[in-house]
């Protein structure tokens, strides 16, 4: 994961922590993904030029990225976790992004842990995500797993209702989503949640 300010004019400045306040903008490049923070003082010209940035970014990529728009106070899914580490700083999370291929690639990681190396965060990632596989659950299943995740951590302490859940489990499971990403995806949530309750 790379963390990078984005200056008025859309030059790229690699940052280590970010503050999201209302006058910044940056932008995440998550590999698979990247994430384009406004702040809420952010004025179109600004937006439309980091836009453009992040474009020509992805079209840099040997595999295309997805573009998330991200606004301040609207933020949601996986992104709210992920701004928690960034507000802490990007050593934290140098080593969540997803791999490039879409497997899970338990193999490896079991082989570097054989050699005695303890599991980083990564590590313990594709670990939790294999595990997953192994339960055979249905597809529709984990989209509603992913989505009641999504929504405890969108909504916090409030209670999330099943018409709730129901809505956002079909969006997840309209979005073409692999079942091992859909793995990988609950997997990293609830990681990065259990390192956030130990901090």
């Amino acid at each position: 994961m790379i963390l990078y300010s984005v200056g008025v004019r859309g030059g790229l400045k690699r940052i280590s922590k970010a503050d999201f306040k209302e006058d910044n903008v940056y932008l995440i490049d998550d590999y698979k993904t990247i994430y384009v923070w406004f702040g809420s003082n952010i004025y179109k010209k600004r937006k439309d030029i980091t836009i453009n940035k992040a474009n020509l970014l992805n079209e840099k990529k040997e595999k295309t990225a997805n573009i998330q728009i991200i606004d301040q106070n609207k933020e949601y899914g996986a992104f709210i976790v992920i701004k928690d580490f960034l507000s802490k700083g990007i050593k934290q999370i140098k080593a969540i992004e997803r791999r490039a291929e879409l497997k899970i690639q338990i193999e490896e990681t079991m082989e570097l842990i054989e050699a005695g190396l303890n599991p980083d965060l990564e590590a313990e990632i594709t670990i939790a995500a294999n595990d997953l596989t192994q339960k055979k659950k249905s597809y529709k299943e984990l989209c509603e797993t992913l989505a009641q995740l999504q929504l405890e951590l969108l909504k916090g302490s409030k209670k999330t209702s099943k018409d709730e859940i129901q809505k956002k489990t079909q969006e997840i499971f309209k979005s073409s989503s692999t079942y091992e990403e859909l793995c990988w995806l609950i997997a990293q949530l609830n990681t990065l949640d259990k390192k956030k309750s130990l901090d």
